[in-house]
């Protein structure tokens, strides 16, 4: 098999060859630091891996490193942006969103390895009428995505997200409001956090029609950490996930899309949610000491069976980055075990990494090389 067939096997809930092995988002972080500075493709090459690339472009992911790059302003929706530390390890950048009827404000610091929100846009109530009335929704140039399919070819799959801060609605609401804040709003003012999220949903589904139709992805992920059962419960998550997600997952299957589900926390209350929500795949299985609740691999494959296809599951902290090449080896076997024995699995770090030595990952990969199928 080749390394595409393989990874959209598994997502087909089949066993390849064997198990398909790759990791999450590689950050150029790591690429320039530890992979002599290579692309992600050729870096999934040199390690033996399967190649999951990650497709970037206005895609509107706040978290990568000078997100700002990728901002979306229009005469209606004028992103100003003033420098407050210019420091490439601790830059602080405010920005003034200026509107025919008023103006917004945030701020964000980042680094060279990643983006985080210091103060956030929705600050009234009333700031939601402008985000529905101005916010501009992007749109990506499917011949870029073309030339980047055709350069992934048989290496492996081509991902790409659906636009916004996350993916998926509560998900990019958490990146507007101060999640906590926004909790409280679920329980003091439910209706209003449903106008929020009709709001995110429709601008989401217009860039799917507009941007997503005919685009030669091999995986959409949708979803975001936000509504992970570490952040919200299982009841929130049903009133307040659960329908959008559908709505999301709908429209883009009508399509012909692939999709994965990314819940990089905990999963195990949310399982028979997770699996009701229409993805073909969930993610990211983390284990609590990369900040999931995932115990016990087999619990998760049982409530999947044939419902979604599983991806990720290595500790890219404790064991991918300072386990020794034993280590790695056992915990790639464990985990073939408990999420892979009946296919439907793609081995996956379970979330970013950034020091982690290449010699390790060369391990990973040649371990995994030993769970075949046949």
């Amino acid at each position: 098999m080749t390394s595409k067939e393989r990874i959209m096997c598994a997502i087909r809930r089949e066993k390849p060859d064997r198990l398909p092995v790759t990791v999450h988002q590689w950050q150029q972080y790591h690429l320039d630091r530890y992979m002599g500075g290579m692309d992600p493709l050729s870096a999934f090459r040199a390690t033996g891996m399967d190649a999951a690339i990650q497709y970037f472009e206005a895609m509107g992911q706040f978290w990568i490193p000078d997100a700002e790059k990728y901002l979306v302003s229009t005469p209606q929706w004028r992103d100003e942006i003033e420098v407050l530390k210019d420091d490439p390890e601790d830059k602080v950048l405010h920005h003034t969103i200026h509107t025919p009827e008023g103006v917004l404000t945030y701020k964000t610091g980042g680094n060279q390895a990643t983006t985080w929100i210091l103060d956030y846009l929705i600050k009234r109530h009333e700031d939601i009428d402008l985000i529905r009335k101005y916010m501009p929704v992007a749109s990506v140039e499917r011949g870029q995505i073309t030339a980047a399919y055709d350069a992934v070819g048989d290496a492996g799959v081509l991902r790409g997200f659906v636009w916004g801060d996350q993916a998926g609605c509560w998900q990019h609401a958490c990146c507007l409001m101060e999640p906590q804040a926004l909790i409280m709003e679920c329980l003091e003012n439910p209706d209003w956090v449903h106008s929020l999220l009709r709001i995110l949903c429709d601008k989401k589904l217009q860039f799917i029609e507009q941007s997503l139709r005919g685009a030669t992805f091999d995986l959409i992920e949708t979803g975001g950490g936000s509504a992970s059962d570490t952040v919200i419960s299982p009841t929130l998550h049903k009133e307040f996930c659960l329908p959008y997600d559908r709505e999301i997952h709908d429209a883009l299957h009508a399509l012909g899309h692939t999709i994965t589900y990314h819940t990089c926390g905990g999963m195990m209350h949310i399982l028979d949610l997770l699996a009701q929500n229409g993805a073909d795949a969930s993610e990211t299985l983390a284990p609590p000491a990369a900040g999931g609740n995932i115990t016990q691999p087999e619990r998760v494959r049982e409530a999947f069976a044939g419902k979604m296809a599983m991806i990720g599951g290595m500790d890219q902290c404790n064991i991918l980055t300072t386990g020794t090449k034993e280590q790695i080896r056992a915990e790639v076997h464990r985990l073939f075990d408990g999420f892979g024995r009946d296919g439907g699995y793609v081995l996956a770090a379970s979330d970013h990494f950034f020091e982690t030595p290449a010699e390790n990952i060369h391990a990973y990969a040649e371990a995994a090389r030993e769970c075949t199928y046949r």
